[in-house]
């Protein structure tokens, strides 16, 4: 390549015509996103435990510039994970494991609320509640647990 010919951003600049405006969030049925959440701003975000990279080598100008020595990258390195010895059934170690039966759903339902709304008298005797949707995919632990049972399927 000739020094004539320019280098990377000197070859091309848009002009105004070229650069748009920003949109923003795009629309749940313009991504590739299938989470349930209709609102792409509803979707929870969970913040990382610690910084990230703050430790490594290279954060600043000046390490990156310098380089990392192939000592300190091999000291980085994690090695793999060995498969644990087991039956492969489930997660309990020394049982017969934890297989799914009809009695547990696996559709996961969303937020149960009370007729009631939990707000005002409690008119029905049993206890029920209607499944109003996922809230934003940031359900509590409690509120992940709790999955859709065909009652077609249960034993009896």
């Amino acid at each position: 390549m000739k020094s004539a010919d320019g280098w990377g951003d000197d070859v091309y600049q848009p002009d105004a015509s070229d650069i748009q405006d920003d949109a923003g969030l795009l629309d749940a049925e313009d991504t590739l996103v299938d989470d349930g959440v209709d609102d792409p701003l509803d979707r929870g975000w969970s913040p990382p435990e610690r910084p990230w990279a703050v430790e490594h080598h290279g954060v600043t100008a000046a390490e990156r510039h310098e380089g990392e020595t192939l000592d300190q990258r091999l000291a980085e390195e994690l090695p793999d994970p060995a498969a644990p010895d087991g039956d492969g059934l489930g997660d309990s170690e020394g049982t017969d494991g934890e297989l799914l039966d009809n009695e547990v759903g696996a559709a996961r339902s969303g937020r149960l609320v009370a007729p009631d709304e939990g707000a005002h008298e409690d008119e029905e005797e049993a206890l029920v509640a209607l499944d109003v949707g996922i809230d934003g995919a940031a359900a509590s632990a409690e509120e992940a647990a709790m999955h859709v049972v065909d009652e077609d399927t249960l034993p009896g």
